[in-house]
């Protein structure tokens, strides 16, 4: 297995010369001659003189804080001088205002200081998660190989998680689990892509390539000027006669009609960064999260994608995709950027083993989390709102509905199905119900109607930048209060 030094990854992330330590000279307590004689060979043989190196550097101009381990001193383990130097580089980090690039490779705590250096893996994470409470960018890069309390802490913290190739990553290494309960870890399992695969981590990158991912991650992320905050142009309004419903569902179930994954190829790939999963071991693609950089503002982008979805797709709407969803209104909240969700699925999945998994309880926490976040929301019902699948993801401050969006509690055949035991009274009931996006905003459910006269995504995302901008201006219009209130008066205006 190949490890990456700490001075190799300086050299492929930041700009040439750019780095400058903060480390200070780190300072032992009552150690023993034993140990101070190993310290010293970890020196000599890693050319650093301790297992972290911290500091900051630039990249493409930007600066950007570093805590990088070196896992040729003393198999990068943590001891309380390391410990010491990885908060004081994260307070540092913080107090300055900067995006923070962690990187791991480490076997976990120092075996020579024993349980109180395994106790300082607590203070290491307390430290990440000041950083993470002043809203700013927390990346981790995980090298070969990071186990342990590293990976059990600070090292499963990130906003954003890759690692290096072939890297063996896990909660304990496979030779310790083996000892220790006499079985054995297949070795694929603990690699770096297959936890990608399986929603843990969301990508592998080799070091030469990290630079451009954090520069694009730190580009997306960084917070508009005074200069962008620009009104959008005004934009089109829906004329002519509103569309029936059964005409709506009919468009809506078309297989060319524009999905997510249309969003984002038109936001375009270099404003664009997609997780993997939930970060922790759940994924999904009927749900999919992803950075982005829309008009210029940093936001969070959950979406349905209804072609990942039975009848055009194979992946049904399970829990573990309301729960990718959730990490995406977490990461919002935590980077205190807009969260825009996009509605449009054929339902939540119908299973035993959906009900076996709380898929009414995750719909309920979906929904609870998406009212309560401290962040302007915006809700697109772009084509099919059917169920509490659709509902789960429904709540905004502002929530705008494409021309032929619809919104049903449940498919359009299953409701005829219920109340005249056949589906061809599916259309009649449906224009009966008010599914269709002109009900919708009559009866208060949604705020706007986008037009689909022309390009549909191009329509949806311009009046999604109106939207912003109407919420950034009128901050009292946004969060928790806000949104309960809405919807206290919506039951009052339909009872």
């Amino acid at each position: 297995m190949t490890r990456t030094s700490a001075k190799k990854l300086i050299a492929d992330v930041l700009d040439p010369g750019s780095f400058q330590s903060w480390d200070q000279t780190p300072q032992y307590r009552n150690i023993s001659e034993e140990y101070r004689a190993s310290l010293a060979r970890a020196r000599e043989k890693s050319g650093v003189d301790e297992s972290v190196v911290t500091g900051e550097g630039s990249i493409d101009g930007k600066r950007v804080a570093v805590v990088l381990s070196e896992f040729s001193f003393l198999g990068g383990s943590i001891g309380a001088a390391t410990a010491r130097r990885i908060i004081d580089g994260i307070h540092r980090a913080t107090d300055e205002g900067l995006p923070l690039l962690i990187s791991p490779s480490s076997g976990g705590t120092r075996m020579q200081e024993g349980t109180p250096a395994f106790a300082l893996m607590v203070s290491i994470t307390t430290a990440v998660y000041r950083h993470k409470d002043a809203h700013l960018p927390f990346m981790v890069y995980l090298r070969n190989p990071t186990t342990g309390g590293v990976m059990a802490s600070w090292g499963s913290a990130g906003h954003i998680t890759y690692a290096e190739p072939d890297a063996l990553l896990g909660f304990l290494g496979p030779r310790v689990v083996e000892l220790t309960t006499g079985r054995s870890i297949p070795a694929h399992i603990q690699s770096g892509e297959h936890l990608s695969e399986k929603g843990v981590i969301d990508g592998v990158i080799p070091p030469e390539q990290l630079r451009v991912s954090v520069s694009k991650l730190m580009r997306i992320l960084a917070a508009p000027g005074p200069h962008e905050l620009e009104a959008t142009a005004e934009v089109q309004t829906v004329g002519g006669e509103a569309p029936n419903a059964w005409e709506s569902i009919v468009q809506t179930r078309k297989h060319d009609r524009p999905g997510f994954s249309h969003v984002l190829a038109a936001i375009g790939e270099d404003n664009v960064i997609e997780l993997s999963g939930s970060g922790d071991g759940r994924t999904s693609t009927a749900i999919r999260i992803a950075l982005a950089r829309l008009h210029n503002k940093p936001v969070v982008l959950i979406g349905q994608d209804r072609h990942q979805q039975p009848p055009i797709g194979e992946v049904e709407m399970g829990t573990e995709a309301l729960r990718v969803a959730r990490r995406g209104i977490q990461l919002a909240h935590e980077l205190q950027i807009p969260l825009i969700s996009v509605v449009d699925t054929p339902g939540a999945e119908l299973s035993a083993e959906a009900e076996e998994h709380a898929m009414a309880g995750s719909i309920a926490r979906t929904l609870s989390e998406l009212v309560s976040v401290d962040v302007p929301t915006v809700s697109v019902i772009l084509g099919q709102g059917c169920g509490g699948g659709a509902l789960a993801m429904l709540p905004a401050d502002i929530v705008l509905c494409a021309e032929h969006g619809w919104l049903s509690p449940l498919p359009p055949e299953g409701a005829s199905a219920i109340i005249y035991r056949d589906t061809e009274h599916a259309p009649a009931m449906m224009e009966k119900q008010g599914v269709q996006a002109a009900q919708l905003l009559k009866a208060g459910v949604v705020d706007r109607i986008v037009p689909e006269q022309d390009d549909l995504v191009e329509s949806v995302l311009a009046h999604t930048e109106k939207a912003l901008w109407d919420l950034e201006t009128a901050p009292q219009r946004v969060g928790r209060e806000q949104r309960m209130r809405h919807y206290e008066l919506l039951a009052d205006r339909l009872s």
